[in-house]
């Protein structure tokens, strides 16, 4: 009995025990939460990397596809008909404007050659002949001749002058078919493909030999919108244009190593995409571009303008749709500045207005400040973007 007694004690106790404990638990002492990062930050100086604005040419190129064409190109027709009995060059030579291409068999014109050669001496000898008569007659007594005497051998002699005159045409026609006989190069540049071989019948009316295409200077062209096209005329009255730099990127992404100069333009404008083609000049002694290729056109100045420049990395989105970058004052804490720019180029940004040569701007955390943030600067790691001696490629 004492022993039900005990536990029933043991029972009541427990529970008075839970109670007490519930109905205590709001006072119990609790342990205080971490306090908030960003507040136990506030007071303490953020660490950042910084820079100084640099004055720093700014000349971003604009880029063109443009179409490499031949300044000249020839098809090659013959202008006699004939066998051809020699071919003097390779295909795929370059040729000089003169060069003797191919022989064709000349016989049959030397011939014609000879014959109007021979019709010339003849009419040479009739016309020194009607001379003679005619001066006889002129010479003779008035009383033995009559005046229609006179006449008929003014009359022969002229018509043995005119022959003469034509003798020397057929002839100059004989010996310019002779000489067409061997077909030369009418320009410089790279022969193709023949199209006839030795033992080949060709005439005028047969098609074209081959064709020579001029490779060196070669011409680049490129269509200019109208809007820029008058905006290079207002810089070409200036001359302004001049200061231009024009440069070609391959299409293996190397930049070609000539620089070239304005051609010409064209004399009217596309209808359709109201645009107008461009003609530039560019040497081309090693063949590297191509008739009928393209390739990247950079168009950009000679002589760069200066502005001060930040790090891209430093620009930020503000609110309302501005841009802005981080300013350490001269105590250590930073102030968002609005600011200007223009497109970044190679890394950076060139600012128009907003900042001057000198100050400081953070350009590594700029996403955990706050206007009269304290921050403590470290040096940048170098990069690409921020190294002033770094060289980018050409299709950058």
């Amino acid at each position: 009995m004492k022993a039900i007694v005990s536990l029933i004690a043991q029972v009541i106790t427990c529970a008075v025990c839970i109670v007490v404990g519930w109905m205590l638990k709001d006072n119990w002492p609790q342990e205080k939460p971490a306090a908030n990062p960003m507040a136990a930050m506030a007071g303490q100086a953020q660490t950042v990397a910084v820079t100084n604005v640099e004055i720093r040419a700014y000349n971003k190129p604009e880029r063109f596809v443009a179409h490499a064409e031949p300044v000249q190109e020839v098809d090659l027709l013959p202008q006699v008909d004939g066998y051809i009995q020699e071919i003097t060059f390779k295909e795929g030579d370059t040729v000089q404007a003169g060069d003797l291409l191919y022989v064709l068999d000349d016989e049959r014109y030397q011939a014609v050659v000879n014959q109007r050669k021979a019709d010339l001496e003849a009419a040479e000898a009739e016309a020194r002949r009607a001379r003679r008569y005619y001066e006889r007659m002129q010479n003779a007594d008035e009383r033995g001749i009559t005046q229609l005497e006179r006449d008929n051998a003014e009359a022969e002699s002229e018509r043995a002058a005119a022959a003469v005159l034509q003798a020397k045409a057929n002839l100059i026609v004989a010996e310019y078919d002779l000489k067409k006989a061997r077909v030369v190069a009418p320009i410089s540049g790279q022969i193709g493909k023949t199209a006839a071989h030795v033992g080949d019948y060709v005439a005028p009316s047969k098609g074209a030999l081959a064709k020579i295409v001029q490779i060196n200077p070669m011409r680049i062209t490129f269509p200019l919108t109208d809007r820029a096209y008058i905006a290079w005329r207002e810089a070409q009255k200036k001359g302004v244009d001049e200061a231009f730099r024009l440069r070609l990127v391959l299409a293996d992404g190397s930049e070609y190593d000539q620089q070239g100069t304005f051609a010409f333009d064209d004399n009217t404008m596309s209808k359709e995409t109201a645009t107008i083609q461009m003609r530039l000049s560019f040497p081309n002694p090693d063949r590297l571009l191509i008739p009928n290729s393209y390739v990247t056109l950079l168009t950009d100045y000679q002589d760069p303008p200066k502005y001060p420049s930040v790090p891209q990395s430093a620009v930020f989105d503000m609110a309302g749709g501005s841009l802005g970058v981080w300013v350490v004052k001269a105590d250590g804490t930073v102030e968002a500045r609005a600011v200007q720019t223009k497109d970044a180029y190679l890394g950076w940004c060139p600012v128009l207005e907003g900042l001057a040569e000198g100050e400081t701007v953070v350009i590594s955390g700029v996403a955990k400040l706050t206007p009269g943030a304290k921050v403590r600067d470290v040096a940048p790691t170098a990069n690409e973007d921020i190294t002033a001696d770094f060289k980018p490629r050409a299709e950058d």
